[in-house]
């Protein structure tokens, strides 16, 4: 917001500055239309700056500041207006890229849908929407009890948010996951080429070029890469509360075990609970597909998903057994600290994840967490970053 607010002798905060301004999408407001927007009197205002305080007022208005059209004309969000609305939602999303661009369209429409209103979610263009994880939450949101036509209209921005969140996730946790893969020599093709073993076992057929001196090498035997036999992998064993309070953290739990799926040395399980357990493991290399079938709700079982974590368990000592919860055990505590008895004595890994709201913060029950720790099970907020680290200190034999 441009121009100084005292600038003007008879202090309207637009007095200093009577040019208009211009936005990226050419929208010209003076500095005073651009202060009763802010402040609410935008029943004042007529021409495009009107147009300007219509658009907002679908979003922002009912006394909440930008662009609400109070119907005495005066104080801070005055309240909605008596304006007709917009006939529907796609004559607003016009309206928004005709007076602002399609970048400030997607965001004003994506804030739209994270106050609750479906028919914006269902315009946003899946090719520009910004991904974020309130977007993603707020649309898997919708979609549990939509009819598939209304579904397939989502899909594609689901997809989108999924496939891009995945690989920012990615990115971040390749790094703590290095080495983790061991490769082994096969003669097998399907596997990337070793080029040095390559070379060594075709040394015979070396030929040097009398006129050039060049050495030339036919590959008659080609060595090729392939990942270790399956007695040498791990299994992690992801048991997430998927209760009503673990909406934020089910979902990084879902996009960081699809990244984790992703590494050779680990066959990774995602075992969803409530009161009820679900094996979701199927669907783990697939975010979208996982993501669309976990349904957040529900009381909360911790004993019962850790009993079927259990059931998986084969070779104890190369077993990683992670626990995500707000550790708010729904029924009595003693058979849930049985189980991770259980679970320690055999030799696993485990480790307790508390869960994590919008902001970051860990939130979880305290007194619960203190008993789960004195039973074995080390207890501890985690970001994504943070579990590849402690996966990767395990399995690359790193942790002492």
């Amino acid at each position: 917001m441009d121009g100084d607010p005292g600038a003007g002798s008879d202090g309207d905060p637009g007095a200093g500055s009577d040019g208009p301004e211009e936005n990226g999408a050419g929208v010209g407001l003076v500095a005073g239309e651009r202060w009763r927007l802010l402040l609410g009197r935008g029943r004042e205002l007529t021409g495009n700056a009107a147009r300007v305080a219509a658009a907002l007022d679908e979003l922002y208005g009912h006394g909440r500041g930008e662009g609400s059209r109070g119907e005495d004309g005066d104080g801070l969000g005055g309240g909605g207006g008596i304006e007709a609305p917009y006939p529907d939602v796609r004559a607003w999303s016009d309206e928004l890229a005709a007076l602002f661009g399609p970048g400030v369209r997607e965001e004003v429409l994506a804030a739209a849908a994270d106050a609750g209103r479906l028919d914006a979610a269902l315009e946003l263009d899946p090719a520009s929407a910004r991904p974020s994880m309130e977007l993603l939450r707020t649309v898997l949101s919708y979609a549990g009890g939509l009819p598939e036509q209304q579904l397939a209209r989502l899909r594609p921005l689901v997809a989108r948010l999924v496939r891009e969140l995945t690989e920012a996730l990615a990115n971040r946790l390749r790094p703590a996951l290095t080495g983790l893969a061991h490769p082994r020599p096969t003669r097998r093709p399907g596997g990337p080429l070793d080029l040095p073993r390559t070379l060594r076992a075709n040394l015979a057929t070396a030929r040097r070029d009398p006129d050039t001196g060049t050495v030339t090498v036919l590959p008659e035997r080609p060595v090729f890469r392939t990942r270790a036999r399956r007695s040498a992998d791990w299994r992690l064993v992801l048991v997430v509360d998927v209760s009503g309070s673990m909406e934020a953290s089910t979902i990084w739990s879902a996009l960081t075990a699809s990244v984790l799926a992703g590494v050779p040395a680990l066959s990774t399980h995602f075992i969803a609970f409530s009161t009820e357990v679900l094996d979701l493991t199927d669907h783990v290399d697939d975010p979208l597909s996982l993501l669309l079938e976990v349904r957040v709700g529900g009381g909360t079982s911790i004993a019962r998903g850790l009993r079927h974590a259990r059931e998986l368990v084969t070779v104890p000592s190369r077993t990683l057994v992670v626990l995500v919860s707000d550790f708010e055990e729904g029924g009595p505590v003693g058979p849930l600290l049985s189980e991770v008895r259980t679970l320690v004595d055999a030799g696993c890994h485990v480790l307790g994840c508390a869960s994590l709201d919008d902001e970051g913060r860990p939130r979880y029950s305290a007194g619960v967490a203190g008993r789960l720790v004195a039973a074995g099970m080390p207890v501890a907020a985690l970001s994504p970053l943070e579990l590849a680290r402690w996966v990767g200190e395990r399995v690359g034999g790193t942790h002492r």
